[in-house]
């Protein structure tokens, strides 16, 4: 069975991306490569019952078992040692990736407390979408009464597209809400100033 975030991607976002940037062959069309979650808690005094809490709620979220990242030097203001374990990553690909972009821009996202969108600012300028989540709570596979600490984390999705407009496009059209920039509002001394309160 075909997944519902894959479905759409073929049978709507490409002959969107085709219409829209003139892709003349199928293999030019923008799509997600990877999906990178890598969270840290170096500072976290109790390291080693902080990894096993990442990892397991990272593996409950993905369906997949985080890696354990580990200290390369030794910092003695932060009692780090080399080699001590300092956060958890993980790289999603195929259809638990398909999956997991469903639940992550369907329902996590949208519960997040007062959102407007993501910012569009984060690309790094090859078409790579990083954005910070601050609380794993908002997907629905965590149960609130068995979390033991927050969890943060970053998202990197990566994808083929060769400029980050036509990455953003390929997001947009699958469904993830970025923020609108904020618009000029014109005074009564006729110059541009920007608009209060936008989102």
């Amino acid at each position: 069975m075909e997944l519902p975030m894959l479905k759409k991607y073929r049978e709507e976002v490409v002959p969107a991306l085709k219409a829209k940037f003139g892709y003349e062959n199928v293999h030019q069309v923008p799509r997600i490569e990877k999906i990178v979650l890598n969270s840290s808690f170096g500072k976290a005094e109790d390291r080693k019952a902080a990894s096993a809490d990442v990892i397991a709620d990272l593996g409950v979220i993905t369906g997949q078992k985080a890696v354990a990242t580990r200290s390369k030097t030794s910092i003695s203001n932060f009692k780090l040692r080399e080699g001590d374990v300092v956060g958890a990553r993980l790289t999603l690909r195929g259809r638990r990736m398909w999956e997991f972009i469903d639940r992550f821009f369907n329902i996590a996202i949208p519960t997040i407390r007062d959102f407007r969108g993501l910012s569009s600012k984060t690309f790094d300028g090859r078409g790579n979408f990083t954005c910070g989540i601050a609380d794993h709570t908002i997907f629905p596979e965590i149960e609130l009464d068995k979390v033991k600490r927050t969890i943060g984390f970053d998202c990197t999705i990566v994808t083929t597209a060769t400029n980050d407009d036509h990455a953003r496009e390929l997001l947009t059209l699958l469904g993830l809400g970025f923020r609108k920039p904020s618009q000029p509002v014109k005074t009564e001394e006729g110059t541009d100033a920007p608009e209060a309160n936008a989102a």
